[in-house]
């Protein structure tokens, strides 16, 4: 039976994840488990913050569409106030397969090319990065030297090193256990355009390293007391594997619309129309405005970041609370905006858990819901790779199949 061929849209919840993955253990997150842990924290009070939020964790519209049933399906435990009533949706929850724990390799799955080679990464030690990167990066991006050089958390080694960083303009260098570079700096005093391009030669340098990102974190203040980030961050990622989804659509001729830092972590390749804003809420604004205009077969793919980026790294479980729960109450903004064949995939490319030792991403499970005017709701049950999300857009556009994953629809 044909289909009729409406729009669809990804919506990547960055690191949301839902409970810890078969092997978590040899990331060092066995237990781990973002919304199950934010839901008990809430429910025991641990997620109350005056004037922010209070009480049980409410999710009333992505309950509504299977998140408390593909949680439980996930770690074999119900989540307090989740799971309530028939799903409206399709839910289940997905394994990553691919190598790492990080945004782009949970990205490219998503999008059908799971990552099969190993990261490089930057060791537990101070300095963390080899010499001979440190000395080209100082002759060749004209600099005095760095500052930082280790592990470490980004609003935390901003407030360590702002300050030298204002009186010296040496570029604040640092990672975590993802396979990443993140270079602060001033955005006035140093210069954005100038940050962009040390973080491009960063880029060529570390090319031979694998190492899957380099970000550039600006950010403004003249004190430890008031640096704040702002939001100009760019990520520049290495190429996407060949092949998946974005590619597929490009190739087809279909309208492409990429929101927030989608762009960055594809490495703008068939990424078409990139928008960004601020935060969630601007990114939301622009998927509602996109739906508003895009013609049917377009595929639209969107990353909120501030889940990840605000409250999992800061293991702030109040903030991330509140976080899920803003995103919540526009839910039903999303679903007014889809026409008939539509169709939406809500998901996340990994877990941060705020309750978690020390600062990075954990390895989870994900949930996948799914939803529209037409779409028949029910449990599409464990997806043995997030590939599978690729696959079933793939099939609701009339895309080739990719290598990985197959669709829950086909």
């Amino acid at each position: 039976m044909s289909q009729a061929i409406g729009r669809a849209i990804i919506i990547v919840l960055d690191s949301v994840g839902c409970g810890g993955a078969e092997d978590a253990a040899a990331y060092g997150d066995a237990g781990a488990d973002t919304l199950g842990h934010i839901a008990q924290a809430c429910a025991e009070g641990r997620g109350d913050r005056a004037g922010l939020r209070a009480g049980p964790l409410r999710l009333p519209h992505l309950d509504r569409l299977g998140l408390g049933r593909a949680m439980q399906a996930s770690t074999g435990r119900a989540a307090p106030g989740l799971g309530v009533g028939e799903p409206a949706g399709q839910w289940g929850y997905g394994v990553e397969t691919s190598r790492g724990k990080d945004t782009p390799s949970g990205h490219w799955e998503i999008a059908g090319t799971p990552v099969d080679f190993q990261w490089g990464y930057f060791p537990e030690t101070i300095p963390a990065f080899p010499r001979a990167l440190v000395e080209a990066l100082i002759a060749e991006g004209e600099i005095s030297g760095i500052l930082g050089d280790r592990h470490a958390s980004g609003m935390t080694i901003i407030e360590d090193f702002g300050e030298e960083h204002l009186s010296t303009l040496k570029p604040i260098c640092y990672t975590s256990a993802d396979s990443v570079l993140q270079i602060a700096a001033h955005e006035e005093a140093f210069g954005l355009e100038r940050l962009y391009s040390l973080c491009k030669i960063a880029r060529r340098l570390c090319d031979p390293l694998n190492i899957g990102r380099i970000i550039a974190r600006p950010f403004v203040g003249r004190r430890k007391a008031d640096f704040i980030r702002t939001s100009h961050r760019k990520d520049f990622a290495m190429p996407p594997p060949s092949g998946n989804l974005l590619a597929r659509a490009a190739q087809r001729g279909g309208e492409i619309v990429s929101i927030g830092k989608i762009g960055d972590i594809f490495a703008h390749r068939h990424t078409g129309r990139e928008l960004k804003g601020a935060g969630n809420n601007d990114h939301i604004d622009l998927a509602l405005t996109t739906l508003a205009e895009a013609r049917d077969g377009a595929f639209i793919f969107v990353n909120l970041v501030d889940f990840d980026t605000d409250f999992g790294h800061r293991r702030d479980i109040a903030g991330y609370a509140a976080c899920l729960e803003a995103f919540d109450a526009r839910l039903p903004e999303i679903a007014a905006a889809l026409r008939a064949d539509d169709f939406c995939v809500i998901t996340a490319d990994h877990g941060n858990d705020p309750t978690w030792r020390g600062f990075d991403h954990t390895r989870e499970h994900v949930p996948i819901l799914a939803f529209g005017k037409n779409v028949v709701a029910g449990p599409i049950g464990r997806r043995d790779t997030l590939a599978d999300i690729a696959e079933t857009i793939a099939h609701r556009l009339g895309l080739p199949a990719g290598a990985h994953g197959r669709s829950w629809q086909a």
